[in-house]
């Protein structure tokens, strides 16, 4: 054994001897002090283990998560699917509420009718609806809604009938222009790719000077149409060699047509 590790166990034994001399009162004294001096180290190990364990409690698996975001995605679906249809409820009360309007203010008789089906051939052609002669339908009576002119009834049965809109060009219409004197026959355009139908005013006065906005009405003239429906609005003029001719944008949207009214009187 070389001189250090001599040196190391003498002092060794002596701090042994010494502890063991020590009464009860001198140990505790000395447990007091070694305790003091580690104290904050001992509490500092405490809170920091007792965070760490706040932590881990606070956190949640991946699994977990994932779940909720799933569960919160499908409720939120769920919310946007009801809001949306709330909305279409009340486009819905809407429309018909301003039909039910339009038929207690008019001047006419209204058979309230819906469309069931649409000539395949051409968007704008003719439409069916779900009145017939047991409603009081007959052929040449003006088709219309609150909006404006749609057209006229061709062929009637018994619980249906064809309707041959505003937009064909063998639908004829006499028309009177407001604020002017100038009348003129109204008929479809056909115009290859045309997502909106436009309607010719034809046979007008080359002095006409018609200008964009001003409204077409029926004139009454054949005893078809009754006067003053609105037919559409002028979106441009021009002069031709023997007459004038606007063009109008009808006022019924008639690719959203879903219900309209067969006029068969006056109040």
């Amino acid at each position: 054994m070389n001189r250090s590790s001599m040196i190391a166990l003498v002092i060794f034994a002596a701090g042994v001897g010494y502890f063991l001399s020590l009464g009860p009162e001198s140990t505790r004294n000395l447990q007091s002090r070694f305790y003091e001096m580690i104290a904050p180290f001992l509490t500092s190990g405490s809170r920091l283990e007792k965070q760490i364990t706040s932590v881990r409690t606070g956190l949640k698996t991946l699994e977990e998560l994932e779940r909720e975001v799933a569960a919160l995605r499908v409720e939120n679906r769920s919310l946007r699917a009801t809001h949306q249809g709330l909305r279409d409820v009340e486009r819905e009360v809407n429309r018909l509420r301003l039909a039910l309007e339009y038929r207690e203010r008019s001047l006419f008789k209204l058979v309230p009718a819906e469309i069931v089906t649409r000539d395949s051939s051409t968007w704008w052609r003719t439409v069916t609806i779900n009145r017939g002669r047991r409603d009081g339908i007959e052929s040449d009576m003006s088709v219309v809604t609150d909006q404006g002119l749609v057209g006229k009834t061709t062929t009637v049965a018994d619980t249906i009938s064809v309707v041959l809109l505003v937009s064909d060009e063998n639908c004829r219409v006499a028309a009177t222009v407001e604020g002017t004197r100038e009348q003129g026959i109204v008929s479809g355009e056909r115009v290859a790719g045309a997502t909106t139908p436009l309607l010719e005013l034809n046979f007008l006065s080359k002095t006409a000077n018609l200008q964009p906005g001003q409204r077409a009405y029926t004139s009454g003239v054949g005893g078809v149409f009754p006067s003053g429906l609105v037919i559409g609005t002028v979106k441009e003029y021009r002069v031709r060699e023997l007459d004038g001719q606007a063009r109008l944008t009808a006022t019924v949207d008639l690719a959203k047509l879903e219900d309209v009214f067969v006029v068969t009187g006056r109040k």
